[in-house]
């Protein structure tokens, strides 16, 4: 019996009508696979998915097919976004038999939850020596019942191998009054040379397709950047960071009607999108945005020795249009009822029954000249009322509208071919800027009557505890308040519907938290947001949910001295989960949840000036000069914490009465782009909401104090003096 009707996640809800009996990852079917002596095929995917859907069409709505499974094997279904710690097990072993990772993942596992044979997509007949999926299980049917002996060996020997992690972060590696203490800022100059060798100078972005976005490398390149001791390399940093973020923000992988970027490009120079959002994605970018403009507008630095290279760095007014286009997307499209995000929107639209990738998004010239014709109706029905020859003016006006759809067409790369994607790279120029403005209204108009891809609306704690920073921090720093009134609204939920008061939970649905208990990324990325809420809005009561999230991850994320990215509590079942528990300090499309960690660790001790999480800090980062040697493309969240450690971290008290002097300190004080530097903000009325504040209060005027390394300069009044402090 296919069990997964009754199943919350819309991935999972999408198999409910396969012909294979489905399980969900339970105990309940492992022990059906120990009973009938059957090995376990493990399907993971998510809901978003392209090819998840390609192969479910293929293979897994096959009526033969589904008998094959249900007779050789025990068939588990997993939604890899609430189960990351299903996923990322099971991708090591997939990664370490096949030699790749990907989705969907094809698992075949002993019924103890060994892996033994791995691959992703399986197509319905061999294809480029690529076997059939049916051909796959019938090799694996038949490895299982004649040679059982050498697949049990294989699972043993590989569950032994990926036991240990490739890089284990321990929180008593460093003294830190020892002379072998790293020094941070070095470590992230060399890491920012070897990125630069990685880009692409034409494209932007580091490597060749596929391109995702660097999202944790381009935080990190703004950190330094920002930081007041880089040397030529902090110019460096600029010039990546900006070079990258327009390519991204003026290609097809940012939607340039709708708003909201796409997961990755299938190209090189990001002009094919594969087409799902994701909200992780989204509100990583977000923040990344806001603190480009931050930057640039500072004055950065903005000297680099590659400005012969495309695109050109991205201007300030096209990332505020970037920032003000993705928030107003993800309000009107993925903001769920209850004031929390959805998880994604489909890559593909459904249409007559039909998966069709990026249908909903795609433009013809057909197209372009309808929308171009529509633009100019309104001015023909004008004319019409007056004295002139109506008939000639049409012919001249529809004249207009086809050179304008072909202008508009040539600037996003179609040329009288349908459904091509938009061009990538640069911005449009004066008269193709123009032209584009004055088209996209009925662009608009058109994509209004067009079906739109499926949204998965799963809340994931972790993305929305991203998205909840992104939109203070954006809110603060832009002077837009209804950001941060959304973000308000969004912790106020997290808090209320996934923490229980005692333990956080990594999903909801519809109003009702359920599953698994929340991994490390979760209980950090939650930490981080609510002391940005804090920071923006002043509000005594974020900060002491940080400190019961901070607490948690305290006692239950960290044992015998190493970081762990979920307890014994989170795995579940209690057979079927094989793999490291140890915490992986390499990023992912996120920063990793040991850089969360430490972002949040740095930004605690900030506040509480707790010296035994400065150490703490320092213990958690000690990786970072391996890891900046290895991969520092993937070791972006990890460097730039260790540039927030290395910045003191900053701390700014500002304090007095509200009102527009105390307003203007604030917002200066926001707009300094210090790594890791924390705000708190109080009127000095009755007792100190966090010990940050302690014994500075009482004074008529607003004053504002700047600390460094737990040394502080005398408080300042006027804001230029507050200015000159946090250079």
């Amino acid at each position: 019996m296919n069990r997964l009707a009754g199943e919350p996640s819309a991935y999972l809800r999408q198999h409910a009508e396969n012909p294979v009996e489905w399980q969900p990852f339970d105990d309940a079917a492992f022990a059906e696979a120990r009973r009938r002596d059957v090995p376990v095929f493990l399907s993971i995917g998510y809901a978003a998915c392209h090819w998840c859907h390609v192969m479910a069409r293929e293979s897994f709505e096959d009526p033969a097919i589904g008998s094959y499974l249900g007779e050789h094997f025990v068939a588990i279904k997993v939604d890899r976004e609430e189960r990351p710690d299903v996923d990322d097990a099971y991708m090591a072993a997939t990664q370490a038999l096949s030699g790749q990772g990907g989705w969907p993942m094809s698992v075949f596992l002993t019924p103890d939850g060994l892996a033994f044979y791995a691959g992703t997509y399986f197509p319905p007949h061999p294809v480029d020596g690529r076997p059939s999926f049916a051909q796959v299980l019938s090799a694996v049917t038949e490895a299982w019942t004649q040679r059982r002996m050498q697949v049990l060996e294989t699972a043993d020997s590989l569950a032994e191998a990926l036991a240990q992690p490739l890089l284990q972060v321990s929180v008593g590696a460093v003294e830190l009054t020892t002379p072998d203490t790293p020094d941070w800022s070095a470590g992230a100059s060399c890491a920012v040379l070897a990125l630069a060798r990685a880009q692409d100078p034409v494209n932007g972005g580091f490597g060749m397709a596929p391109k995702f976005p660097p999202t944790p490398v381009l935080e990190f390149l703004l950190r330094h950047a920002a930081s007041s001791d880089a040397s030529s390399s902090g110019a460096v940093a600029f010039g990546l960071a900006g070079r990258t973020l327009s390519a991204m923000v003026h290609s097809a992988l940012f939607d340039q009607l709708g708003g909201g970027f796409a997961r990755y490009s299938v190209s090189a120079d990001w002009s094919e999108p594969h087409y799902e959002k994701m909200l992780y994605d989204n509100a990583g970018l977000l923040r990344v945005l806001v603190h480009w403009i931050r930057l640039a507008q500072a004055g950065g630095a903005v000297a680099d020795n590659h400005t012969q290279d495309l695109p050109e760095r991205l201007d300030v007014a096209d990332a505020r249009a970037a920032v003000e286009a993705s928030v107003g997307w993800l309000m009107r499209e993925m903001r769920l009822p209850t004031g929390a995000f959805a998880s994604s929107l489909d890559a593909d639209t459904v249409i007559d029954g039909v998966h069709r990738e990026g249908a909903s998004y795609q433009w013809s010239m057909a197209d372009f000249t309808a929308a171009a014709l529509s633009t100019f109706a309104a001015e023909r029905t004008l004319a019409a009322g007056h004295l002139v020859a109506v008939e000639e003016l049409i012919v001249q006006q529809r004249q207009d509208a086809l050179q304008l759809a072909a202008s508009v067409a040539r600037s996003m790369g179609v040329d009288g071919a349908p459904a091509l994607p938009l061009n990538p790279g640069r911005s449009l120029g004066g008269q193709q800027r123009a032209s584009w403005l004055r088209i996209k209204p009925a662009l608009l108009v058109q994509r209004a009557h067009r079906l739109m891809p499926s949204r998965d609306d799963k809340v994931v704690a972790s993305w929305n505890a991203m998205l909840m920073a992104a939109l203070a921090e954006a809110g603060a720093v832009l002077a837009e308040p209804a950001y941060v009134r959304a973000a308000v609204v969004l912790g106020e939920y997290l808090q209320s519907v996934h923490w229980d008061g005692a333990q956080l939970f990594r999903v909801s649905h519809e109003g009702t938290a359920r599953g698994i208990k929340g991994l490390l990324e979760d209980y950090a990325a939650c930490a981080n947001g609510y002391l940005t809420l804090y920071a923006a809005t002043g509000e005594q009561r974020w900060f002491e949910f940080a400190g019961e999230l901070m607490a948690a991850l305290e006692s239950e994320f960290i044992a015998d001295g190493v970081v762990l990215n979920h307890n014994g509590a989170s795995a579940g079942p209690s057979q079927g989960l094989h793999g490291s528990r140890f915490a992986d300090p390499f990023d992912n499309a996120t920063a990793s949840g040991v850089a969360m960690l430490a972002d949040a660790v740095i930004a605690w001790a900030a506040y509480t000036g707790s010296t035994r999480h400065l150490e703490l800090a320092h213990h958690l980062l000690g990786t970072v000069p391996e890891m900046a040697r290895r991969a520092p493309r993937s070791a972006g969240g990890m460097l730039g914490a260790s540039l927030a450690l290395a910045a003191g971290p900053r701390e700014v008290a500002v304090v007095g009465p509200a009102g527009a002097h105390r307003d203007a300190l604030v917002q200066r004080a926001w707009a300094s782009g210090s790594p890791g530097m924390v705000i708190a903000v109080w009127d000095g009325v009755g007792a100190a909401p966090v010990p940050l504040l302690q014994g500075r209060g009482g004074s008529p005027t607003a004053l504002a104090y700047v600390c460094q390394g737990m040394v502080c300069a005398r408080p300042v009044s006027d804001v230029q003096e507050l200015g000159k402090l946090l250079l």
